[in-house]
């Protein structure tokens, strides 16, 4: 997914507020698209905390009726320094990259792409679905790995039981047992769904130096006693050895967490960097690449693309100030 944003905010990634209790952040909507666009519940990057371990962007859209908004359509766009994970409850979105990487998500199901040094790619609501419901979720890549190739993969994990009445897919890193075998380029990450029946609590033994984040995808939940809202995201600091979430009435999770990732990073539209100059260029590369500025490129960056697909999609302009680290 693309971060669509007619003007996208200038986004330092930084470590964020000093917290030693459940934060909880409340989402922004992010119409993506013109006016039957596919409504977005946006909750990180925000303000007052841009980063979860390496996790920088959490998105969460649906359940979305495609007849009435034409569901996901977002046409051939960018990505540097960061990876993109698809994850659905729902619908399913046919993915095509610059690599030559073309597969079907489904729920329950992981796609991982990572960008590395750059790529392009789409993906479009497929055909038949008519209900679409999933969340798109990026992390930022170290500097050790931010310049290695593209890479995908597609892993489906097992549900596996997590305590009485609540079950667990970990696609990334591992919980409660069970560990994801793909390869992150990241070190010390996790990504997993909760499946929570009512009255439901898991009680997890995690790692003192991983903070969380607790998506509350549907219905209500509490994330170590705190009331967290349906749509909000629950942010708990490094220093616990349990995390423990419940929901009353029920409710799907998405947890994220990892060791913070202390490199200050600046990400722009679809792009991470370390500086403005560095966000220029991609910017550059990309318009030149795609035919949209005269600018030569003697090294393309994004690849290419199969012959008959929707155009590509425009870079929105720079700020007139250079991107800069907020003070």
């Amino acid at each position: 997914m693309s971060n669509e944003e007619l003007s996208p905010a200038v986004t330092v990634l930084e470590p964020g507020v000093e917290c030693t209790e459940v934060e909880v952040l409340e989402p922004r909507a992010v119409p993506l698209g013109g006016p039957r666009a596919m409504p977005v519940s946006r909750t990180l990057p925000q303000r007052r905390r841009s980063l979860v371990g390496s996790w920088c962007f959490i998105d969460h859209y649906g359940p979305d009726d495609v007849s009435e908004t034409g569901g996901m359509d977002v046409p051939r766009h960018p990505h540097t320094g960061l990876a993109t994970v698809s994850w659905l409850f729902s619908g399913e979105i046919d993915h095509l990259d610059s690599a030559g990487n073309a597969a079907r998500v489904r729920p329950g199901e992981l796609n991982l792409m990572i960008a590395g040094r750059g790529i392009t790619h789409q993906e479009i609501s497929a055909p038949e679905t008519r209900t679409l419901h999933g969340v798109q979720l990026w992390y930022a890549l170290p500097d050790a790995t931010r310049f290695s190739d593209n890479h995908f993969e597609h892993y489906v994990p097992d549900a596996i039981p997590a305590a009485p009445g609540a079950t667990a897919r970990v696609f990334i890193g591992s919980l409660a047992g069970s560990a994801s075998p793909v390869e992150t380029r990241t070190p010390d990450l996790l990504g997993a769904e909760l499946v929570l029946a009512p009255g439901a609590s898991a009680t997890f033994e995690v790692r003192r130096d991983f903070e969380f984040a607790a998506l509350a995808e549907t219905g209500d939940i509490a994330v170590n006693g705190t009331p967290v809202a349906h749509r909000e995201l629950g942010y708990v600091p490094t220093g616990s050895d349990t995390l423990t979430i419940s929901s009353a009435a029920g409710a799907r999770v998405i947890l994220l967490g990892g060791v913070p990732f202390g490199e200050q990073i600046v990400m722009w539209w679809n792009f991470i960097g370390r500086d403005h100059d560095e966000i220029a260029d991609y910017r550059r590369r990309y318009q030149a690449e795609m035919g949209f500025e005269a600018d030569e490129v003697a090294d393309p960056l994004f690849g290419s693309f199969p012959a008959g697909q929707p155009a590509p999609l425009p870079a929105p302009a720079l700020p007139n100030a250079r991107l800069r680290p907020r003070d």
